[in-house]
């Protein structure tokens, strides 16, 4: 059952080298110049996020450009984000992504499902805003990251748009997906029963309730 409990709230970090593993610092696509700009966000809580920027390195008449804030899935980590920056950059759309708290090289030591992460992406969009190099702000989020968007975009209607990608909305059927996922040997038809336990255990670890 702890096992369960923790592959929820304390699932394997996505591992990464920033040197090899994200675009390069400075790239080309289709015949312009864009680069990756590494930066660290603090949320709330007092947690280290490591983010990264991908913008052109000269923008079109000098003026903001729309961000689009890339949000991880569970287990995922900002190098999940170079897709989008290869599509969106052409478009003169930046991509801002990070690692939420609990995930890749972020501090924090649990993952919530989407509760914290609301308030890493806060923390972001606050950056982004106070910065004053971006214009309009979109989210694209996967799993998780879909989940935590529709979160915080709730509470901010200055959201231009959000590309949701497999939020999922019943926490019974995604631990049965994760369940499945890592390959846990227990019983299906044990999990629900487990629900209430693990209620309790993730309140007091992790500070949230799984059933709101």
């Amino acid at each position: 059952m702890e096992q369960l409990v923790n592959f929820i709230i304390r699932p394997p970090r996505a591992e990464y080298d920033p040197k090899n593993d994200l675009l390069d610092q400075e790239f080309m696509l289709k015949g312009k110049w864009y680069q990756r700009k590494d930066l660290e966000v603090k949320n709330s809580r007092g947690d280290v996020l490591q983010c990264s920027h991908y913008l052109p390195i000269v923008s079109p008449e000098g003026k903001p450009l729309p961000c689009v804030i890339y949000c991880h899935g569970n287990s995922g980590c900002r190098a999940d984000a170079s897709e989008a920056a290869i599509i969106l950059l052409p478009s003169n759309i930046t991509v801002f992504t990070l690692d939420f708290s609990g995930s890749g090289l972020s501090g924090g030591e649990h993952v919530t499902l989407g509760w914290n992460e609301r308030n890493d992406l806060r923390a972001v969009v606050e950056y982004l805003r106070a910065d004053g190099n971006v214009s309009l702000i979109g989210l694209w989020g996967r799993s998780m990251g879909a989940v935590t968007s529709l979160m915080y975009g709730a509470e901010d209607p200055s959201i231009a748009g959000m590309v949701l990608d497999s939020p999922f909305s019943d926490l019974v059927d995604l631990m049965m997906e994760l369940v499945d996922t890592y390959k846990i040997r227990l019983p299906k038809f044990t999990v629900k029963f487990a629900i209430q336990y693990m209620r309790r255990a993730i309140q007091k670890k992790a500070k949230f309730d799984i059933t709101t």
